[in-house]
């Protein structure tokens, strides 16, 4: 009995032990197919001029402008909507164009590797002036991850560590408060500091879907951890939080050559490395999360219409969120211009002032919001040639106020401000030297320059005075190697008078010259007061990335980069002309695990 029992047991585990056995010997025969293929693979390139070691590299980028040549493609579909895994993403395809059309023209000039690759060349491309990879996430050159129906899923970013040291204590994360570096009178002026930070790490997708051959949709979302909630300290946890960056969807006709994005993204006043489409904008390939002074951009919500004319000449219209920056607290010497707390009022004539609230429902309650009228808006022409971009657009903005003279009514205040502003890129060596330039003059365009001078300040009655303003930018951009960028910048911010006398015989306004700013020189330990209204902001910037390593693993790239900075002030009625600088250093390390 016992021994048949046994038997019978034997029996039983006979057909999972032979099934194993069966697994064991067919996943063997798939690796050793597997090795056969790979091998044939690397002869056929071989044969062809490229390095074996390549297989895998081509087989990732070719994805960008469809399958290779004479390559069978694979289309998933999956009616049901599920998710649908797509292990295979050297023979992936998507139905419709392999890259939206809102996923960049420009992308095929700048920031496409393709079949005509010489072994030596890194699979992540720092040709451009504005590498999709540094300044962006470099999404639109990757290939899907997976798909959702009809919807392409693609992952992007990036992992970052800065250390950044500055020569004034601006007390910063790793967007320097360019317009911040104190003057003797403070004790900050007279330390350094050092602040390592991985805030800057960025992670984004791509969502992207085609219903005609003619039309895609897009859906991208950029976060960092640029936020810093009330909890969010630097003690033990380094609590900083995510934000959003970028968020917008876009539609895409190429029949048409209509395009419209709806969203927060970069302000169409940023310049493009080529046309005007999102994802290609100019921006200057440094660390700093707040740009370099001279750099033209926000970041806002905003409705965008564009339409280009053979992929050469383009036209935007804009309507991007407002937000005013008044140049009216605080005290000037032994002149108050602004008096009160609740409320302002100007001492020249009493008139009580409102001009910002408190920020509710999901607005920051520490925060204070302008009172706006309209969107600003922008128009922009472009132009796309060979050796060179253009850029030409107009800025419109809207300021208000209300005021109330003593004794009398309230009363709205609305005053027009704008600018024009232009961009250019060359290439002055293709593939090895861009130059790159950008400039916007006009009134209350303070907050589109990294140094965030002010919009406006106010006149007697009380309505909003734009202060004049110019913001502006050169640069050079080299790549001496393949795996090398370096960079060199200059920049200028500077604002113009916007004053009035009042009946006390005293300037009021922005720029007023007969304060006292003596004791802007005097040091103190406990900090003295300094009064003094900036003039204008110039910085030097050089730096550099080394893309240090490539392969299946992901990219590593280093950079440094050091910045030499100017600030001064206008001159007080005791002769004093406060000015002061300071230097900053960036040395980081990213890691880029879809690259």
């Amino acid at each position: 009995m016992v021994l048949g029992g046994l038997m019978v047991v034997l029996g039983g585990m006979a057909a999972p032990v032979a099934a194993w056995a069966d697994d064991m010997a067919e996943i063997r025969a798939l690796h050793a197919e597997m090795q056969r293929l790979e091998a044939k693979v690397q002869q056929l390139e071989a044969r062809h001029g490229m390095a074996a070691g390549n297989a895998h590299v081509l087989a990732g980028r070719t994805l960008r402008s469809g399958p290779r040549p004479g390559a069978s493609s694979t289309s998933v579909t999956n009616p049901s909507g599920q998710i649908t895994a797509m292990p295979d993403l050297s023979r992936l395809t998507i139905g419709g164009p392999a890259l939206s059309d809102d996923a960049q023209a420009a992308a095929a000039a700048e920031n496409t590797m393709t079949e005509s690759i010489v072994p030596t060349q890194p699979k992540l491309d720092l040709d451009s002036s504005s590498p999709l990879a540094i300044t962006q996430t470099g999404v639109d050159s990757l290939p899907p991850i997976f798909r959702i129906g009809g919807v392409s899923v693609r992952l992007g970013g990036f992992i970052d560590f800065s250390n950044i040291y500055r020569s004034k204590n601006l007390t910063s994360g790793p967007a320097t408060s360019w317009g911040a570096f104190p003057y003797a009178n403070s004790p900050n002026a007279h330390t350094g500091e050092y602040r390592p930070s991985a805030q800057l790490t960025r992670l984004s997708v791509l969502l992207q879907g085609s219903p005609t051959k003619d039309e895609t949709l897009s859906g991208y979302i950029e976060t960092d951890f640029g936020g810093a909630a009330g909890t969010a300290n630097s003690y033990q946890t380094n609590s900083y939080t995510p934000r959003i960056r970028q968020a917008y969807m876009t539609y895409s006709n190429t029949k048409w050559g209509f395009h419209v994005l709806a969203g927060q993204a970069w302000s169409l006043t940023t310049g493009y490395t080529q046309g005007l489409l999102s994802r290609h904008e100019q921006l200057p390939p440094v660390v700093d999360n707040n740009q370099i002074p001279g750099i033209v951009f926000t970041r806002v919500p905003q409705i965008r219409f564009i339409k280009d004319f053979g992929r050469k000449w383009w036209l935007g219209l804009s309507l991007e969120a407002p937000q005013v920056a008044y140049a009216a607290s605080g005290s000037a010497g032994d002149h108050p211009m602004m008096t009160g707390t609740d409320d302002d009022t100007l001492a020249s004539s009493g008139t009580t002032l409102l001009y910002n609230n408190a920020g509710s429902g999901m607005l920051n309650p520490n925060a204070k919001y302008s009172m706006d009228v309209a969107p600003d808006i922008v128009l922009k022409g472009a132009l796309d040639t060979k050796p060179a971009h253009y850029e030409v657009y107009g800025l419109a903005r809207w300021f208000k106020a209300m005021g109330q003279a003593p004794g009398g009514p309230i009363r709205e205040h609305v005053s027009f401000a704008g600018g024009v502003g232009g961009d250019v890129t060359v290439h002055v060596i293709p593939r090895y030297l861009q130059f790159t330039g950008n400039v916007l003059a006009g009134e209350g365009i303070g907050r589109y320059g990294p140094a965030m001078l002010p919009d406006a300040t106010f006149k007697a009655n009380g309505s909003p005075a734009p202060i004049p303003e110019i913001i502006g930018s050169m640069g050079l951009i080299g790549h001496p190697t393949s795996n090398l960028l370096v960079y060199l910048y200059g920049g200028v911010e500077s604002a113009g008078r916007r004053t009035y006398t009042g009946s006390d015989g005293f300037e009021y306004g922005y720029g007023v010259n007969d304060l006292s700013l003596s004791s802007c020189n005097v040091e103190l330990i406990t900090g003295g007061s300094c009064d003094a209204q900036t003039h204008t902001i110039a910085d030097l910037t050089v730096g550099g990335w080394w893309h240090v390593l490539q392969g299946g693993y992901g990219a590593v790239m280093t950079g440094v980069q050091y910045t030499y900075l100017r600030k001064f002030a206008y001159r007080g009625g005791d002769g004093a002309s406060p000015t002061t600088g300071g230097n900053t250093i960036y040395v980081t390390f990213r890691y880029l695990p879809f690259q």
